[in-house]
């Protein structure tokens, strides 16, 4: 990306510190907008332990504060895009909206107070905050460097592994904390999906509520289908780019090793496409 100059709109300099990975300010944005969102994922982690009253409002006072930096982020990208309306769609930006959602909704309206945020769908909607964490893999230049493709996939990978722990442990600790004696903490629940999802299934908790089977079967659903379809999709990708990428006429299968000399599949003669490269 160029740096934008002074000729350039204050909409296209905003763009381009909000993308650019490179320069020092968009270094600065990059490593800023990380911390948070990592900040912001650590306090719905440690809000669900006992802590002492004064520790328990700092923490939400810096909620509130993540919140309103982050929101602002969020208006500065839509206000900065090229097309607007297709930045309000994108997935990734849908998610930073409903990730701040539940404290802003208790910072703009006041009579639903704090606790707000520790039942209902408030509580449900903040552990989406972790899926803001997708935004920072969208290419493979961050502020540290470029990383090769591979590497991505895999970081992909491993992101949508702890992604699903993450959202299924948040959703099991939001309807099973108080019915269930067994979670009284997100741990208790991440623990729970983990054995659950690994298939060790130890049984020391179960869910006690409707909602608790429930979000235990879409949990289960989403690590069976999820994982092993993103994990075929870069072996699919690693595999192909060592193959040819010639197309059988015979039977229309793609790509075959560099020695191929017929088409695994059919048998079909296919070095002369090979010659003709």
């Amino acid at each position: 990306m160029t740096a934008p100059s002074g000729s350039d709109s204050r909409r296209e300099q905003v763009e381009f510190y909000l993308l650019d990975h490179e320069t020092p300010a968009g270094k600065a944005v990059d490593i800023g907008l990380l911390v948070l969102n990592l900040l912001f994922v650590l306090v719905l982690v440690v809000d669900t332990y006992p802590l002492a009253p004064g520790t328990e409002t700092a923490l939400l006072r810096f909620e509130m504060l993540v919140s309103v930096v982050l929101a602002g982020e969020y208006v500065l990208r839509i206000y900065s895009a090229s097309n607007r309306v297709a930045e309000l769609l994108n997935p990734y930006t849908i998610v930073d909206g409903v990730s701040i959602l539940p404290a802003l909704a208790v910072l703009l309206v006041p009579n639903l107070g704090v606790g707000a945020l520790e039942v209902g769908l408030l509580r449900a909607l903040r552990v989406a905050r972790v899926l803001r964490l997708y935004r920072f893999t969208d290419d493979e230049v961050f502020f540290f460097g470029r990383i090769e493709e591979e590497t991505l996939r895999g970081l992909r990978l491993l992101l949508t592994v702890l992604t699903i722990f993450f959202i299924s442990a948040g959703l099991f600790y939001t309807v099973e904390q108080g019915p269930n004696p067994g979670v009284e903490t997100f741990g208790d629940a991440f623990y729970y999906v983990v054995v659950t999802l690994t298939t060790v299934g130890f049984g020391d908790i179960t869910p006690v509520t409707p909602a608790g089977r429930w979000v235990t079967v879409a949990s289960i659903l989403a690590g069976v289908l999820v994982v092993p379809w993103q994990a075929g999709r870069i072996v699919r990708e690693w595999t192909a780019s060592d193959k040819e990428d010639v197309t059988c006429p015979q039977c229309g299968l793609s790509y075959h090793d560099p020695d191929a000399s017929h088409c695994k599949a059919c048998g079909h003669v296919i070095y002369q496409e090979f010659d003709s490269r």
